[in-house]
């Protein structure tokens, strides 16, 4: 078993790892097929995330594999704008990771917010969003169709029938050497910058050779 489909059964094993609460039933599958890999040379992680279609806050379309996750270290959280209670301190943290790493975010590394109430979340309202946490360019907030969101969030095992259930967990990951992990989204930032370095410095199996 190679290293990148360990990683990916770790991720797979965590949708169905939940807190105290009653785990959530899958989403609904996308209808727009597109999100389907039809290529026999597809990465185990193209295979296992999808291609769904989202939206930044630009109003650009975007693939969630293929425009977001490939090639890149992500560190993803999901919220909502309307959140009053931990998204606003979680989405700080993310900030100071931001500031933390200066001009590495957008080259070595990328952060990625993710709507639980795409409904509401519209393209202008995470615009408006982003700004009050000085998000940079290499800061993405995505909305877009509420299936897509409940995929893409499910494939990563964040997926919550209730926006109010979501969780305060960033996932980062190295998708090129298969390294993810997880971490609390309001733990002492320093801590954080350090799970993120060790993801962003890990060379996957070419460390091991």
């Amino acid at each position: 078993m190679t290293r990148q489909i360990f990683i990916l059964l770790i991720l797979l094993a965590a949708v169905f790892t939940t807190t105290q609460a009653q785990k959530p039933a899958p989403p609904a599958e996308p209808h727009d097929h597109s999100h389907m890999s039809k290529s026999t040379e597809s990465s185990p992680a193209q295979k296992y995330f999808t291609d769904v279609e989202l939206i930044n806050q630009d109003g650009k379309k975007v693939r969630f594999y293929s425009d977001v996750l490939k090639g890149k270290t992500v560190i993803v959280n999901a919220f909502f704008t309307s959140c009053t209670s931990v998204c606003p301190p979680m989405n700080r943290n993310m900030e100071k990771i931001q500031e933390a790493l200066g001009d590495r975010v957008g080259r070595d590394v990328f952060l990625v917010s993710m709507t639980v109430d795409p409904e509401t979340d519209t393209p202008a309202r995470m615009k408006e969003y982003a700004k009050k946490f000085h998000a940079g360019s290499g800061w993405i907030f995505l909305t877009g169709k509420k299936e897509n969101l409940d995929w893409a969030l499910y494939k990563l095992g964040q997926y919550v029938e209730s926006k109010d259930d979501h969780q305060t967990v960033l996932i980062i990951g190295n998708e090129p050497t298969g390294l993810w992990k997880k971490a609390f989204g309001m733990a002492n930032v320093a801590e954080l910058v350090h799970v993120v370095e060790s993801v962003v410095n890990d060379k996957g199996a070419a460390a091991t050779k």
